[in-house]
């Protein structure tokens, strides 16, 4: 009798003005990936497809004394990105991202990083995000559940050559840099319908948070193959004994 396979399922996730939206899929099937909306962190664990591999962009391990240029991880993706590099920015430490006003987190920052500084605007406006995975986060969670970077994601779909364009130019989504990406997605192995399959406005989530979850996904599939990348190598552990690492 014909031993019949369980499919691996995988997910890749990105945070959105709307929750965070995933595209969950096959290890060996992208063509059969959907993408969705969910509220919290905490649904995409529990998915009914109980998930091998969950490659999400938000930082996952957080320093107790945050340093120039942020923690090894971050120095080590921006070294591969070229033009890109700017899309890593440095992580703050953790005592500043479980702050919820910005002057608190700002002196927090500067109390807890070498040489101080504090941080800026952008950075503290997705603290929300990077403290509801923090709080979910144990060392054994992270066998399944790693921060993955959607540029660095991209780099290595491009034969590891950095993306020539941005995603977006002055805050706004750029045309071609999207067109470039889902090129690279379908040549991955995704269907073109998934770009459009994903009906929520834009205050929701946007065409950008829908690629970077599908590339993530790709990462996934990787990870579990054991064909993926991370930086470093041998990525140092944080206060919580989570490792500091980026996956693409």
């Amino acid at each position: 009798m014909a031993v019949v396979m369980k499919a691996r399922w995988v997910a890749g996730v990105d945070g959105c003005r709307g929750g965070w939206i995933a595209v969950v899929r096959p290890v060996d099937d992208p063509g059969a990936a959907r993408a969705q909306i969910f509220a919290t962190f905490a649904e995409i664990l529990a998915v009914p497809e109980a998930l091998q591999m969950i490659a999400v962009d938000i930082p996952i391990g957080l320093p107790e004394i945050a340093t120039a240029g942020g923690r090894a991880c971050d120095v080590a993706a921006r070294q591969v990105l070229g033009a890109r590099r700017s899309s890593v920015f440095s992580v703050p430490a953790r005592a500043a991202i479980w702050q919820t006003t910005y002057g608190d987190a700002c002196r927090l920052a500067a109390q807890h990083s070498d040489p101080p500084r504090k941080i800026s605007k952008q950075i503290y406006n997705i603290f929300p995000k990077i403290r509801e995975v923090d709080a979910v986060m144990t060392p054994g969670l992270q066998a399944r559940v790693v921060e993955c970077h959607p540029e660095v994601a991209f780099w290595r779909l491009n034969g590891q050559m950095p993306l020539e364009l941005p995603k977006k130019f002055r805050s706004q989504p750029s045309a071609d840099g999207l067109a470039l990406r889902r090129e690279l997605l379908i040549r991955a192995g995704y269907k073109s319908e998934l770009f459009d399959g994903l009906t929520c406005r834009r205050s929701i989530a946007g065409a950008d948070d829908l690629l970077d979850a599908m590339v993530n996904a790709a990462a996934a599939t990787d990870i579990v193959r054991g064909t993926a990348v991370r930086f470093p190598l041998a990525p140092p552990s944080d206060g919580k004994g989570l490792r500091m690492e980026i996956w693409g």
